[in-house]
């Protein structure tokens, strides 16, 4: 067994929740990866079909328009994963996977996965429950870049990534101004302009590597 996935596995919500019995016969064929920064782990359109579970370090998931412009969908960091959609269609990937840092990944394949799923079977429906989460949360992605105006979806991404403390919010390692431009799906000078906005009403206090925000955003500006 892969001790450093098992304890990875153990991270993760849904994986949490199972017996260690069970996580460590998952865990049992895993192989680890590194990746330096800025290296590319899934190319959306690609066929491939493994799980990859970030044991440390920091990724970003995005896909990509015709004319090169790049919309973040999410980052993600130790005691995360991704690639789960793979595991049951072959599909090619949705989008693409970048290291914003050094990181290493344990990595499931399919074939792996589902043997596993044989042996723990009902498992695979609460399994099934997350992939819908997942689709779910792409689908109001879509959805907000279609509709949402850039204010809209500036806070809407700031509330997505910020944790609460009290009567406030924060956002741990604050993202810098063109990774905040590319979950939000805008440039860099629009949403600029309206973190200042919001850092000039108050609202938003920017920290050294964090971000707090006090109180309600504003629905709209």
């Amino acid at each position: 067994m892969q001790p450093v996935v098992f304890l990875g596995l153990k991270k993760i919500p849904f994986f949490a929740e199972l017996p260690d019995e069970m996580l460590a016969v998952l865990a049992a064929n895993a192989k680890l990866a590194k990746f330096p920064k800025h290296a590319t782990i899934i190319t959306e359109g690609e066929v491939s079909s493994s799980l990859y579970i970030v044991l440390t370090g920091k990724v970003r998931v995005f896909t990509s328009y015709a004319d090169g412009k790049e919309v973040t969908l999410l980052t993600q960091g130790p005691g995360s994963y991704f690639g789960e959609l793979a595991l049951l269609t072959d599909e090619p990937r949705s989008a693409s996977v970048t290291t914003l840092e050094s990181s290493v990944c344990g990595i499931i394949t399919r074939a792996d996965f589902l043997s596993w799923l044989t042996l723990y079977p009902a498992v695979a429906i609460d399994f099934l429950g997350i992939l819908s989460e997942k689709v779910k949360y792409l689908t109001e992605k879509i959805k907000q870049l279609a509709l949402f105006n850039v204010y809209e979806r500036t806070i809407s991404v700031l509330k997505d990534m910020a944790r609460q403390e009290g009567d406030c919010f924060i956002i741990d390692n604050r993202p810098t101004q063109q990774e905040l431009a590319s979950m939000v799906g805008a440039s860099r000078e629009m949403v600029n302009k309206v973190m200042k906005e919001l850092t000039r009403g108050g609202y938003v206090v920017v920290l050294d590597k964090s971000l707090r925000i006090e109180g309600r955003l504003p629905s709209n500006w």
